[in-house]
């Protein structure tokens, strides 16, 4: 073996490496926020040297912290993550003022939303006087196929991505009680791209309603979603149309402003 074949080789390995002690941080959920360096090992399948490696990298980068019985939160450096992240976000940026003013003039709250990878997450929400009880907030994943505010995103993708993304869901496309079969899923968002809106009621939760339209990057790619959202029962005495117009030419306001 060569020695441009060696480096080449280490790279891949000390990559891998780096991936998977990465990893660690995928396995906590809702359903699990503790685990121990024991159960982190046994999860990746590596050793427990190798394990409490990983966790120990972690936790000196801030990324984990140490708490009762020997197991592990995540640590505080995601705060400060995340506080980058916001100061970063070109939607945030241009599109909070814009956000305050459709509650103002709606009493709605106001929900911006970004599809990143194949995690829906809502990125920022502006309260009304009377906020609704939602379950999601920022940072935690909603599904992709229920809602206002993936379908208008994913209205917006490319027939050929639209038909992966099919191909790789197709139980929870059934579940959500949409098409399975192409040419009937297509013609779904098709219908959703050409209203330029999407009103949700009682998909995501049964008690509350939202009306989503795209926002765009510059090249016209989708960028996110701007929802208004309130009880269904409220949603069921506002004008739609007008609602509609208004959540639409805000989505357009912050899209033109965005770099």
């Amino acid at each position: 073996m060569c020695l441009s074949q060696y480096i080449e080789r280490m790279n891949d390995k000390a990559d891998s490496s780096l991936s998977r002690m990465l990893s660690v941080l995928d396995l906590f959920s809702d359903q699990r926020l503790q685990w121990s360096a024991e159960d982190i090992s046994e999860a990746l399948q590596v050793s427990l040297p190798t394990g409490y490696r990983y966790v120990r990298m972690l936790t000196e980068s801030g990324l984990l912290q140490h708490s009762a019985d020997s197991q592990y939160t995540l640590g505080p450096r995601i705060i400060v993550l995340d506080h980058y992240i916001r100061q970063a976000d070109p939607v945030l940026q241009h599109g909070i003022p814009f956000m305050k003013e459709l509650v103002a003039q709606t009493g709605l709250d106001c929900v911006v939303s970004a599809l990143l990878g194949q995690q829906l997450l809502d990125t920022h929400r502006e309260l009304s006087q009377a906020p609704a009880n939602l379950s999601y907030g920022r940072g935690r994943p909603r599904p992709l196929f229920k809602g206002g505010a993936p379908k208008v995103i994913l209205a917006g993708w490319t027939p050929t991505a639209l038909h992966k993304l099919l191909d790789a869901h197709i139980y929870e496309v059934a579940d959500a009680g949409l098409p399975t079969e192409w040419p009937d899923f297509r013609r779904y968002y098709s219908q959703i791209r050409k209203a330029g809106y999407y009103l949700s009621v009682g998909e995501l939760e049964t008690n509350l309603a939202a009306l989503a339209a795209p926002l765009h990057h510059a090249d016209g790619t989708i960028a996110g979603a701007l929802s208004l959202v309130t009880s269904v029962q409220r949603m069921g005495v506002i004008d739609v149309d007008k609602l509609a117009q208004l959540v639409i030419r805000a989505a357009k306001d912050i899209s033109a402003r965005m770099p």
